[in-house]
């Protein structure tokens, strides 16, 4: 509202006519505000929503932006005077408040429709309809006038709501920061976070990670598109993308919705990514951002897999100390890492099929499409070149994780 300028292309006659009339209403400019902000008031909801400072703002911005359209269209405003600063300043004061754009637009059009309405009104019942056909000649530019100052109004409202977006955005990420550095465990820090990131202070959560590789988590790279959108409808998140990664924090419904969850990134996967199991709030997100980072690193590289830690506990613990990975598989498997390519590939195929089978031989012969007997033959070679047996509870569990650690080059075993 306010501040364009004086459609000086009119003829004389009409501008002396906007001036006599513009002067005339500037007599009684706090009846017209007063008449304004009732009316936005009765017709927008937002600005009681907001508060009375809003209100209060609303009822001086109102006269402020009246007097100064009126003096501007008289032909009356002081040279040097910025006629667009009221309308710049309006915008972003609006932006700040958090009033709608369109709330403001609509504020905009209500102030130039009174303002011509009064004017023929005072034409007709103090000059007697003097200016009449005058103000017929100045309509289509008053009019532009005024677009062109809602224009400078829409620019000084983006403007201002982008530069508030990207202050937001620089919290949130220094916030989030905090929280994966573990400042959490400060409960102040934790509630602030938890006001600025809209995520319950204490409930339960749990972290995703999605490594984006040499990417950024900028799009292009990106190893799990529109999370938020996967996730609509069944769990709160916040995402924040670092260097090397994507990180998620989602708040799920309840305890037993982390698999729905999973099963929803899943879709969306596009590289590996790991879920930690729910901690107890914003304090704990550091340990749990750490867990899904790890489960994440259990997973091959290249597969579009989402994975909980809990699923894979042994490689987990295995990659936390991946120096053990090549000796774990040396010592528990022994000769049958020295045969030739495909034979190794066969038996240790063999004792996979056998472990998830839980030893029985025939369910692992159907696994294979082979044979029982075949299986028996190969089971006793396994235990011949490995020096371990089946039967022995140990054994297994150390021919288990072998199979799940990384090779000598790196691959993971399972």
């Amino acid at each position: 509202m306010a501040a364009p300028v004086r459609p000086d292309g009119a003829p004389d006659a009409a501008r002396d006519a906007l001036t006599a009339l513009c002067r005339a209403l500037l007599e009684e400019v706090d009846a017209l505000a007063a008449r304004l902000t009732r009316r936005l008031l009765e017709r927008e909801d937002v600005y009681a929503a907001l508060g009375v400072p809003v209100r209060d703002d609303l009822r001086a911005t109102c006269r402020a932006s009246l007097e100064r359209l009126l003096t501007q269209l008289a032909g009356d405003l002081p040279p040097g005077v910025d006629a667009a600063a009221l309308t710049v300043d309006t915008g972003e004061r609006r932006a700040r408040q958090g009033v709608p754009l369109e709330v403001v637009l609509r504020a905009y059009r209500q102030c130039g429709r009174l303002v011509w309405a009064r004017m023929r009104e005072v034409s007709r019942e103090r000059f007697a309809g003097r200016y009449d056909a005058a103000l017929l000649v100045v309509a289509d530019d008053v009019w532009r006038i005024l677009d062109a100052s809602s224009d400078r109004l829409v620019d000084a409202y983006r403007r201002e709501e982008a530069r508030l977006r990207g202050l937001e955005l620089g919290r949130r990420w220094a916030v989030l920061e905090g929280l994966l550095a573990g400042r959490g465990r400060d409960p102040a820090v934790a509630r602030d976070a938890a006001r600025l990131l809209d995520v319950p202070e204490d409930a339960p959560l749990c972290c995703v990670v999605a490594p984006t590789g040499d990417g950024d988590g900028d799009g292009r790279n990106d190893p799990l598109p529109a999370p938020s959108e996967a996730l609509a409808g069944l769990a709160s998140s916040v995402w924040h993308a670092r260097s090397g990664e994507v990180v998620g924090v989602v708040v799920p419904g309840d305890a037993g919705a982390l698999p729905a969850v999973i099963a929803a990134l899943s879709r969306r996967a596009r590289g590996p990514v790991g879920v930690s199991p729910p901690v107890a709030g914003l304090g704990e997100l550091d340990v749990a951002h750490r867990w899904a980072r790890l489960a994440a690193r259990t997973l091959p590289a290249g597969t579009a897999t989402v994975a909980g830690l809990d699923e894979r506990l042994p490689e987990a613990l295995l990659a936390e100390a991946p120096d053990l990975g090549p000796r774990l598989r040396r010592v528990a498997l022994g000769d049958l890492l020295d045969l030739p390519t495909a034979e190794r590939a066969t038996l240790l195929a063999t004792l996979r099929a056998v472990l998830d089978a839980d030893g029985s031989p025939s369910r692992a012969a159907t696994a294979l499409y082979c044979h029982r007997n075949t299986v028996m033959y190969r089971l006793a070679r396994i235990e011949t070149l490995t020096g371990r047996r089946l039967a022995d509870a140990r054994d297994r569990l150390l021919l288990g994780l072998a199979l799940a650690a990384p090779d000598a080059d790196g691959d993971q075993g399972r």
